[in-house]
């Protein structure tokens, strides 16, 4: 051979090379700019997903979002946006939410009507739905069509927070095992490609078919595990991850990802460990608040390394502050150092043992994931130090005390007080929950703010659940994210990834 056709042929190979990296750059395979936007999930993604079952994983909330998206939805800084509804209107006494809809079409090509999206809706909110919030709208009288685009939702009181409801992923409308957009989905292998619903008012239906089909406007969606999620990003495979939760947390820290690309939201909401039992020592409320004060919050928030996450030792987020509410009730021990809490907590436990009575191993139930191990160790450490044993146990296994992480829904001060007063997985203080119910229903906004005030008290004293932190919700985005940023709703549309150009 040659010395000229073996630089010839050495040539050939790199212009092959080349045309294979760029090919395989403008797919997206290494983020380009021209393919679709690839996300990669944590969590289970499954096509028929539907809110009428229960809690959404990360990746169905976020198709269903696409697919489906309620009357309103968020916009890529978390604030409420057009949806399903093109615009809407709220009756001067607060009392009825008047929606128009767009013009749009279910996925079988048949025209929405407002029956259509009432019938869900009660669908959601009756007594066989196991819907995530179908308990968080008391207020609602009727749910009806005033004409074939318009419905209403009547409520008994005013509820200023309706619309943050109505934009959540358990609200997203879906009739039938049918969305209505704003994409359509198909499989691309193992991903769901959406891609934009075509225009149905288009005066040229095969443009319209044409724009909705450009790769540059779709977005190819993959559920998977965490480390699986984050592998994708670190290979190529995917220009952002979401779904992060403090579980999965240490999975991040122990990639080769840059902290730059780490996307935190600033969430409100519940994350602690509720009270299932109250036999035994955890009978009394003096107990359960021992157990409450000598958790090291700041020590376990420590371990995981992230300066974003905040300990929060209150009932209740503050989200009630912005309308001039009051600030969340700190506990009495709340002023009071590791030392002294200690202290505190070992004396009601010594004095429960004076009286020759026991302390069985507390259950506490935990997600059995890298954050959850994490989590169980420091405040089983927390608990010993005062001398309680405990067990770690699964999520779904009976327990003495079960971990709640959920972000608030909507800034009403009540969501947090009503979440943890007589649900399935909390104790129950009926003096507390009927005022709970009598200021839910409360129009005179200075009674009602009294009443949460007491209603907080209350609870304080009894003590259903130890909070440790705010929710944890985090992500992952390129640089060719420039649309994905960190709001208070941890939302992020997946057809608001690409910030449009000025």
């Amino acid at each position: 051979m040659t010395r000229r056709s073996l630089r010839s042929r050495r040539g050939a190979r790199f212009a092959g090379t080349a045309l294979l990296v760029a090919a395989l750059a403008g797919c997206g395979l290494f983020g380009g700019g021209g393919g679709p936007v690839r996300i990669a999930a944590m969590g289970p993604l499954n096509a028929a997903a539907s809110p009428l079952n229960g809690e959404l994983s990360s990746p169905n909330a976020a198709l269903l979002e696409m697919t489906a998206q309620g009357l309103v939805g968020y916009d890529a800084d978390g604030q409420i946006d057009t949806g399903l509804a093109e615009r809407w209107t709220v009756t001067g006494d607060g009392r009825s939410y008047i929606f128009r809809l767009r013009e749009a079409k279910w996925s079988n090509g048949r025209e929405v009507t407002a029956d259509d999206v009432v019938s869900v809706l009660r669908g959601y909110l009756g007594t066989n739905s196991r819907n995530l919030l179908k308990d968080d709208f008391p207020e609602i009288e009727t749910i009806r069509a005033m004409t074939d685009q318009v419905i209403e939702i009547r409520l008994a009181v005013p509820q200023p927070n309706m619309l943050e409801l109505l934009a959540q992923p358990s609200l997203t409308i879906v009739y039938k095992g049918m969305g209505w957009g704003p994409m359509r989905s198909r499989k691309a292998g193992r991903a769901l490609l959406l891609t934009p619903a075509p225009d149905p008012l288009a005066d040229d239906p095969e443009a319209a078919e044409a724009a909705a089909n450009d790769p540059a406007a779709s977005v190819e969606l993959v559920g998977t595990t965490p480390a699986g999620a984050l592998a994708r990003y670190n290979n190529g495979y995917a220009d952002g991850v979401i779904g992060g939760r403090f579980s999965t947390l240490p999975y991040f820290l122990v990639s080769s990802i840059g902290r730059s690309r780490l996307i935190v939201d600033p969430v409100p909401g519940l994350f602690g460990l509720s009270f299932t039992s109250a036999e035994g020592f955890l009978a009394s409320d003096i107990n359960r608040d021992a157990l409450s004060r000598v958790v090291r919050r700041q020590r376990l928030i420590d371990a995981f390394g992230l300066a974003e996450w905040q300990p929060q030792r209150a009932l209740r987020p503050a989200v009630y502050r912005r309308d001039g509410g009051p600030e969340p009730l700190q506990p009495a021990w709340a002023d009071f150092d590791n030392d002294s809490r200690f202290a505190q907590s070992k004396r009601v436990v010594d004095s429960w043992r004076a009286a020759g009575r026991e302390i069985a191993p507390l259950r506490i139930a935990v997600p059995q994931t890298p954050g959850g191990r994490i989590l169980f160790a420091y405040v089983a450490a927390d608990f010993a130090r005062i001398g309680i044993e405990s067990r770690r146990v699964a999520m779904d296994a009976a327990s003495d005390l079960r971990l709640i992480d959920e972000v608030a829904p909507n800034d009403d001060a009540l969501w947090a007080l009503r979440r943890l007063s007589c649900q399935r997985d909390t104790l129950c203080n009926r003096e507390a929950q009927a005022k709970i119910d009598q200021a839910v229903l409360n129009i005179d906004s200075g009674q009602r703010a009294r009443q949460i005030g007491e209603i907080e008290t209350m609870l304080g004293r009894y003590t259903p659940f130890i909070p440790i932190a705010t929710p944890l919700r985090w992500s992952v985005a390129s640089q060719r994210l420039t649309g994905f940023k960190p709001n208070a709703r941890a939302a992020h549309p997946l057809n608001r990834l690409l910030a449009k150009p000025n």
